[in-house]
C-alpha cells in the first residue's frame, strides 16, 4: 500500500553553503497482536524519475549472529529492488537497529553526505516498513530541494506506520 501526501507548498531546502538539518520523525504504532515483531524500516530519497538519490536509514536486526538480520531486508521490497540488493551492508551511518513502537526521530546534517551531493530538483522522502508476521507499508513526502526557507511536511500511514513528519531547517 502506498500513501502519498501532496503538499500545497513546495518544501525548500538550504544548500551546503547554508548548512541545516533534515529531521524525520517516524511513528511506529503499538499494535495489539498475538506475535509482535519490530518492523524493518528503510528511509531514502528518490529523485523525480524514481531513482534512489540517497539512502538515509535502514533499521533492521543488525545484532544477529552471522548477519542473519540482512536475510530479511528483501522484505522491504521497494527499497530492496531500488537500492538494497546492490549495497554492501551494513552501511556506515545508515544501518541501525529496529526501533520500538512510538516516535522515532532521525536527524541529518544537510552539509554532510549523503545530502550534501543532492542537486537542486524535485525529490521525495520515502519510508517503507515491513514486519514479520505483519504487513508492509510505504509512504512518501514530496519536496523541492533548492536554497530557501525552512519548511515542514507530513503524511500518515495506515497500518505499519503512523505519522511521518519531515522538518527542514536552515
Amino acid at each position: 500500500m502506498r500513501n502519498v501526501l501532496m503538499l500545497a507548498f513546495p518544501i525548500a531546502m538550504t544548500g551546503a553553503a547554508h548548512a541545516g538539518t533534515l529531521e524525520l520523525t517516524v511513528e511506529i504504532p503499538r499494535l495489539s497482536v498475538a506475535e509482535y515483531h519490530r518492523p524493518y524500516v528503510a528511509i531514502w530519497i528518490e529523485d523525480a524519475s524514481g531513482n534512489v538519490a540517497a539512502n538515509l536509514s535502514v533499521w533492521y536486526a543488525v545484532h544477529l549472529k552471522d548477519e542473519k538480520g540482512e536475510t530479511w531486508l528483501k522484505d522491504i521490497r521497494q527499497w530492496w529492488r531500488r537500492a538494497g540488493r546492490s549495497l554492501d551492508l551494513p552501511l556506515d551511518g545508515v544501518s541501525g537497529p529496529t526501533r520500538p513502537p512510538g516516535r522515532n526521530t532521525v536527524t541529518f546534517d544537510t552539509a554532510k553526505s549523503p545530502l550534501a551531493s543532492l542537486a537542486p530538483g524535485e525529490y521525495r522522502i520515502v519510508v517503507e516498513a515491513s514486519r514479520e508476521v505483519g504487513g508492509k507499508e510505504l509512504v512518501e513526502i514530496p519536496f523541492t530541494w533548492t536554497p530557501g526557507a525552512d519548511a515542514q511536511g507530513s503524511v500518515a500511514g495506515r497500518d505499519e506506520l503512523g505519522a511521518v513528519t519531515l522538518r527542514l531547517t536552515r
